[in-house]
């Protein structure tokens, strides 16, 4: 993939002595002690809204609360997550908290991804990609003093959003805490009807601080609570009453002349839990708590050496996973079982990167990671579940799993030509290997994990032109294809009977020979005019199992185009944005075809010496479409005014 060197805009003064990272893309959520945004919206943007802005990224979207980030078409199975380097793991067995849902824009400074293979230093499992969410810190030497309020409403849905935060900062110290709310009802679709349980609310609420403990010797520590409450998922039969987040970590670091060294140590607990209580006609009232507990610590040194800027990481952390489900039959005694059998993750793993500059017009980007893991079933009741099912099957299990990459860069006259190549590996996830009935409700079957999964592979092959005709005028041509080894992916198994009602039957996880993603896009930038610029996009992505049949939930072609106007304090965009019809799609897997659609969004903003005002229209025509990625096909808002105001001193 095309990789572009954007630390410079990404770095704090928090962090930087730190060395340059070659990343993909990333999107500026704040830039530390000043606000500024890369959102039309501003702060008050969703982390989701924000993730949309990444070229490689869709989002898989149950409601209007916590979508699923997909990068290269595919999902959180082949991604890795971390905040600040840290692992966290959802705790809902149908995915409806991904770890970017315990967040808010308010505590992030930025969203960095890395496509495919080339991973940040602690991802693991990474073949789709990885993203790291770097926290917003006042740093150290920065302004004394300084404050920020928001405010947004939404008029479609009636969404509300309120924010506040205030930081110190000195040579010696540093501190900087806030606290973000948003309150949404059920919004319109196009055409103006309602979509019932499309409402959610939630609180975050954040601390950083900084010690200096000698000129060249740091601590740091985070705090973060997130709570989201009355959640609803229209594309699911159920809705979460809670999805709870602690986040915390301590770090030492430590400055070289030509040198950092961090060592963090974290600990994060999440707390899922169901609820259908709101749902009219539950022919049978389930609870359905699931719960993640993570500690784990990293130590991660950078140094350049001549032509080399590396950097060398161990990680290492412990998670547990454990969901169970109670049914409660009318007339009849609850029923009890264990969804996921309290497994015990202990991983750990060392990465090595190393970005060498060959010459003033050549670089060549290196890197590769090792990890192993040993996993533990905790829980005797779910272990002898599974074990009905697989006799052979212990309560222990190990994997060794790694990943390498290199990418070549080389500019001439007026082009830049990357090529790449990877390969890596990951283990099964807690729900590939040890699920237990766990309803899908995109393909109505129930389905069951498989303790005796192969690792599954993929090599990765990438390139990319960008050239540039003239002073203002810029195209690139990027692609990607991932060749894979034994996938994972759900299948029939008929001497099996569902467990859920109306459920269209059983699906055990199993590996397949191979199967192929790939992806191409084109883009191109005009800057017309001093004040006014044009940028496009066109998409197109293709998977495949063994058999050649379409796997599910790849993007059909998409596009953009979008105009922006800047005159002194004025900002204006014009979006117009859409997705062909899906003639590719994975019926074998209970997909269906998700239509055409087009949409346009106006938006503007002003800002004054300390406030900026937003505005703008969403799905102007308020149009109702779905697209492929909407769960069920759930349609996305209609026509949505929005307006917002931030305010700093």
């Amino acid at each position: 993939m095309l990789t572009v060197l954007l630390s410079t805009i990404l770095l704090s003064d928090t962090v930087a002595t730190d060395k340059a990272q070659n990343l993909d893309e990333v999107v500026i959520v704040s830039e530390a002690g000043r606000g500024r945004k890369r959102s039309v919206k501003g702060q008050v943007a969703s982390i989701d809204e924000h993730l949309s802005e990444l070229k490689n990224v869709s989002l898989v979207r149950r409601g209007s609360y916590a979508w699923e980030p997909v990068v290269n078409n595919m999902q959180t199975e082949r991604l890795s997550t971390t905040i600040d380097g840290m692992k966290i793991f959802y705790a809902c067995t149908d995915k409806m908290d991904p770890v970017t849902s315990y967040v808010e824009s308010g505590n992030l400074q930025s969203i960095s991804l890395n496509s495919g293979l080339d991973g940040n230093p602690q991802a693991t499992g990474n073949i789709g990609g990885s993203f790291d969410l770097k926290l917003r810190k006042a740093g150290f030497d920065n302004d004394p003093f300084h404050t920020s309020l928001s405010a947004g409403h939404e008029w479609n849905g009636h969404v509300q959003v309120y924010g506040a935060d205030a930081a110190l900062s000195s040579h010696r110290t540093y501190l900087n805490a806030g606290a973000f709310y948003r309150h949404a009802d059920n919004y319109k679709v196009g055409g103006g009807d309602e979509l019932k349980f499309s409402q959610f609310q939630k609180v975050n609420v954040f601390t950083n601080a900084g010690l200096r403990l000698a000129e060249k010797d740091m601590l740091e520590a985070t705090f973060i609570f997130d709570r989201a409450t009355d959640v609803g998922y229209p594309a699911l039969n159920m809705d979460v009453a809670k999805a709870e987040g602690l986040i915390t970590s301590l770090s030492y670091k430590h400055l070289f002349r030509k040198a950092s060294w961090e060592t963090k140590a974290y600990y994060n607990h999440i707390t899922h839990e169901m609820d259908d209580t709101k749902r009219p006609d539950v022919e049978i009232h389930m609870d359905m708590p699931g719960k993640s507990w993570t500690a784990g610590v990293y130590s991660l040194l950078t140094t350049s050496l001549k032509q080399h800027d590396l950097a060398l990481n161990y990680d290492l952390y412990y998670n547990r996973l454990f969901a169970d489900m109670t049914m409660y039959p009318g007339g009849a005694a609850p029923m009890y079982m264990v969804t996921w059998p309290d497994v015990g993750t202990l991983n750990t793993g060392v990465a090595l990167t190393d970005n060498i500059s060959i010459a003033s017009n050549q670089s060549l980007r290196f890197s590769a990671k090792v990890a192993w893991q040993q996993q533990r079933l905790n829980n005797e009741e779910g272990y002898h579940a599974l074990k009905v099912f697989f006799p052979g099957m212990t309560d222990s299990y190990h994997q060794t799993t790694g990943r390498i990459a290199a990418n070549y860069q080389l500019s001439i006259a007026n082009y830049q030509f990357n090529i790449g190549a990877g390969w890596g590996s990951r283990a099964p996830t807690v729900t590939e290997a040890y699920g237990y009935y766990l309803n899908n409700t995109f393909d109505q079957y129930d389905y069951i994990g498989n303790p005796s999964l192969k690792n599954e592979s993929a090599v990765e092959l990438n390139g990319a032109v960008k050239w540039f005709p003239a002073e203002r005028i810029n195209v690139a041509l990027d692609g990607n294809v991932f060749l894979f080894s034994n996938y994972i992916i759900g299948q029939f198994e008929t001497r099996l009977s569902p467990m859920t009602v109306d459920a269209e039957g059983v699906k055990v996880y199993g590996n397949i020979s191979h199967a192929t993603i790939a992806n191409v896009s084109l883009t191109a930038e005009w800057q017309l005019t001093d004040q006014l610029r044009w940028n496009g996009k066109v998409s197109y992505s293709s998977g495949r199992d063994a058999d050649g049949d379409p796997l599910p939930l790849i993007s059909p072609i998409s596009w953009q185009s979008e105009l922006q106007y800047r005159y002194k304090r004025l900002q204006a965009q014009a979006v117009v944005k859409g997705n062909t019809r899906q003639s590719n799609y994975g019926a074998k897997y209970g997909e269906t075809a998700a239509g055409e659609w087009a949409i346009l969004n106006l938006s503007a903003q002003y800002g004054f010496s300390s406030i900026t005002i937003r505005a703008g229209i969403e799905n102007l025509f308020d149009k109702q479409y779905a697209t492929y990625a909407d769960w069920n096909h759930i349609p996305q808002k209609g026509r949505n005014v929005y307006l917002n105001v931030s305010f700093q001193i």
